[in-house]
């Protein structure tokens, strides 16, 4: 699950006009919990349904895992994802990769390459992939 992003929280808090017991009602409305009030607790998509609620533009998640399909090393890239544990279930096709956690590992500190998957080139691809593969191999030391 994707979690709210720091721009949707902020969002959320200058739509509520500083209202936090307004805030805490649409988060556990939202959530379906009454133990989750804080906008941490939110999910991507949750964010985005307070947002429109209050009448704000929905923020669009900047996917950075678009991946090609023809291309081996994008396969290869989805393979180490699921081998890590970064997984997502499917209705129709089981787990998955979960393009979410793969996405925000490209644009942390962590990636070796700071760079949207489909804007990579071969070198930086393969860099990627060896930094993928090292997380699988000390996952199950």
């Amino acid at each position: 699950m994707l979690k709210a992003t720091k721009d949707q929280k902020q969002r959320i808090a200058i739509l509520v006009k500083g209202d936090k017991d307004l805030k805490k009602l649409l988060v556990k409305q939202t959530t379906g919990d009454d133990s989750k009030t804080s906008t941490n607790d939110l999910s991507h998509n949750q964010a985005n349904q307070i947002i429109q609620y209050l009448g704000g533009k929905p923020i669009l998640y900047d996917n950075w895992a678009y991946f090609d399909n023809n291309k081996a090393s994008h396969r290869q890239i989805l393979s180490l994802c699921i081998q890590y544990g970064w997984t997502a279930s499917h209705p129709t096709r089981g787990e998955i990769a979960n393009l979410g956690s793969l996405s925000e590992w490209l644009k942390s500190k962590r990636s070796p390459v700071n760079k949207k998957l489909k804007d990579m080139t071969p070198n930086e691809v393969s860099k990627i992939i060896i930094a993928l593969e090292g997380m699988v191999k000390s996952k199950y030391k």
